[in-house]
């Protein structure tokens, strides 16, 4: 029974590490493709859509439409949109750790609609990854990039907001994984239109944002949450946030201000203490 419970959390974490290296992705291919980011989000939300259709088709899922999931729809719209803006107008790295304060997002959400009143432990969470933001801003006002950084904070919220609607009885991840990608896709993917440049090295990029970056990333993460315990998942979703700039700045040439590094340990450290703490006690 032990043995066989230890396989089962090795398939977990190997399916959450798998899910963090695809997202890790998406700031480097978005540095790469010169269009416009509305225009790189709506085509890779097309291609996740066809990509996670063609796996609702094969494990046979029942998609759910209700008004949890079209509110599940919006933010998962929401959190690739606001992504994709961010990492064009300030640093990749900025883009992805501020997005990754979601779970501060998520308590302030349920303190505002639920009343739930946070722990000592998201307390200090909050003030923690406050400072972070701080640190993100500071550096954002002296290099003209703060507007990215607002941008990347709402995509924080809004993937607060998947979290934390897919969590009631009536919502279902994948439909609002699916439909999100669908709106969103049918309604920015016009604008590629608009560009000019189509060859090889735009499309192929393009191409892995949807299928691997988006589509399969969260096809992988699906899986990993089922069998990985809070805590383990915790830390190996930490990946992303840290290989995202470094991919960016060993192939793209663009690096983190002091501040910004600072803030991102800070932002990263807040979060992990507050995982690891929340699930222990």
């Amino acid at each position: 029974m032990t043995e066989q419970k230890n396989q089962t959390n090795r398939k977990g974490i190997i399916a959450m590490l798998a899910a963090s290296l695809c997202f890790s992705t998406g700031g480097l291919l978005m540095k790469v493709i010169p269009w416009n980011p509305l225009a790189i989000n709506g085509a890779r939300n097309l291609i996740a859509c066809l990509v996670i259709g063609i796996y609702i088709l094969l494990t046979h899922h029942r998609l759910k439409w209700n008004g949890v999931v079209a509110v599940g729809a919006v933010c998962m719209a929401g959190v690739t949109t606001m992504f994709a803006v961010a990492t064009k107008m300030t640093t990749a790295g900025n883009a992805i750790v501020l997005q990754y304060t979601a779970p501060i997002w998520i308590i302030f959400l349920l303190f505002l609609f639920f009343k739930r009143k946070p722990e000592k432990t998201g307390m200090i969470s909050i003030a923690i990854v406050l400072l972070g933001i701080l640190c993100f801003f500071f550096e954002g006002i002296s290099t003209g990039k703060w507007m990215g950084d607002v941008f990347a904070l709402l995509s924080g919220i809004f993937y607060a907001g998947v979290f934390l609607l897919n969590s009631f009885e009536r919502g279902d991840a994948l439909s609002s994984m699916f439909f999100g990608q669908l709106i969103c896709g049918a309604v920015l993917c016009p604008m590629v239109s608009r560009e000019t440049a189509f060859g090889a090295a735009v499309l192929i990029p393009v191409i892995i944002l949807g299928a691997v970056q988006v589509g399969l990333a969260y096809i992988l993460f699906s899986i990993g949450t089922k069998y990985t315990d809070p805590v383990t998942a915790s830390i190996v979703t930490a990946i992303e946030p840290i290989l995202n700039p470094i991919l960016v700045a060993v192939f793209y040439g663009e690096k983190l201000g002091k501040f910004a590094i600072v803030g991102a340990v800070i932002v990263i450290g807040g979060i992990l203490f507050y995982n690891i703490r929340n699930s222990i006690s």
